[in-house]
């Protein structure tokens, strides 16, 4: 599927003084001006973050919780933003959210996980932003989307957002992970390799869900070449409105920025030549599965001819599972994860159903799979 190119500036030409990796902190929610002074001044000494975040609107799953302070705290951000010297950001949902963080002087702009997934929503704050010059962040949809993600990035830069970045947050999961939203990393790396000049930002808070796994939750992300980081800092995150599991205090945040490798976005002229012969060895083994994988599935084929010529059904249940357990306890030994052997296989699985359901010679690249159906090879 073809997308629109993204051509927008490096965070370095926002000029708003910020540099790579950027780093945003600040709670969850504005609750009252003391609270949000008392962060921000703190963060501000460590001098471990660049722009002070907080949530003005706090879209909630049900009514009756916290709500935000709504406009109310906008006085509070441009007293960070003067007596701290941070940059301020908050989140929108609505044209009218946009207009009165324009007219208040704030920053820097997100747009939440619970908005990307709205079309007519993003629009409206799109058409909003038509003609300013402003940052603009877009959180990841809830529920695992790319296409509802690049939409909305898209949707920002039709409208002329050339200050533009994506927030990794995780996704809502049926699975059970230790995590409160699952961070599913295949998809920013695929958003990256759609757009490289995108930059990439990790929420950990909200990938994490709990204060003692921020930190190795956001030495991932950086592994992963991010670009930088929006955690959030309370206080007092005990008895902090909203998500206070998920809020550090400003000194557990100074700490556990300390404890992380901060990695360079590009190799240096020294490690290049290494980096193109172990790359190389990759190219090499990379054309060698799928010459593998397609010997694998002309031989599938010819089952599932052999298949039809003996009127034998396609689906053999108790010969997958052989398979399956096979190479689970092969990749014990190649210390290679269970989660990646069982959906590597199973794609392979997909395939060679496909291939064995159609007439030998018939296959096509793109025809509809036949995973529900059974559990063969």
């Amino acid at each position: 599927m073809m997308h629109d190119s993204l051509s927008v500036l490096p965070i370095a030409e926002w000029g708003l003084g910020l540099r790579r990796p950027l780093l945003i902190a600040g709670p969850c929610s504005a609750e009252s001006e003391e609270q949000v002074m008392a962060t921000a001044k703190a963060i501000a000494a460590d001098g471990k973050a660049q722009v002070f975040r907080a949530g003005l609107w706090k879209p909630r799953t049900r009514p009756g919780n916290f709500e935000g302070e709504g406009t109310e705290g906008m006085r509070w951000l441009q007293r960070v933003k003067d007596e701290t010297g941070l940059r301020t950001a908050t989140e929108v949902a609505t044209a009218q959210h946009v207009e009165a963080c324009l007219k208040a002087g704030i920053d820097m702009l997100w747009i939440g996980a619970r908005t990307t997934p709205n079309p007519f929503s993003v629009q409206a704050i799109a058409d909003a932003l038509r003609g300013v010059d402003i940052p603009v962040l877009v959180k990841n949809p809830i529920n695992p989307d790319l296409q509802l993600w690049i939409g909305a990035l898209e949707r920002m830069h039709r409208a002329g957002i050339r200050k533009l970045a994506a927030v990794h947050r995780g996704f809502s999961w049926f699975e059970r992970t230790p995590y409160r939203n699952s961070p599913m990393w295949e998809f920013p790396i695929r958003l990256k390799a759609a757009h490289p000049e995108l930059e990439l930002i990790c929420d950990p808070s909200h990938i994490a869900g709990s204060a003692d796994r921020i930190g190795n939750v956001a030495q991932q992300a950086l592994d992963l070449g991010f670009g930088g980081l929006m955690v959030e800092v309370h206080n007092d995150p005990v008895n902090a409105r909203s998500d206070a599991d998920q809020q550090v205090t400003p000194a557990a945040y100074d700490a556990f920025l300390e404890g992380l490798i901060f990695r360079e976005a590009a190799p240096t002229a020294d490690m290049r030549d290494r980096l193109e012969e172990l790359r190389d060895l990759i190219d090499q083994l990379d054309e060698e599965i799928a010459q593998k994988l397609g010997a694998r599935m002309d031989i599938a084929e010819r089952i599932g001819d052999h298949k039809r010529e003996h009127n034998v059904a396609i689906l053999q249940p108790e010969r997958w599972e052989r398979i399956m357990g096979r190479q689970l306890r092969l990749a014990a030994h190649l210390g290679l994860s269970p989660a990646f052997v069982r959906e590597f296989m199973d794609s392979i699985h997909r395939e060679s159903i496909r291939r064995q359901s159609e007439p030998s010679g018939e296959h096509a690249a793109g025809s509809p799979s036949y995973a529900d159906q059974g559990r063969d090879a």
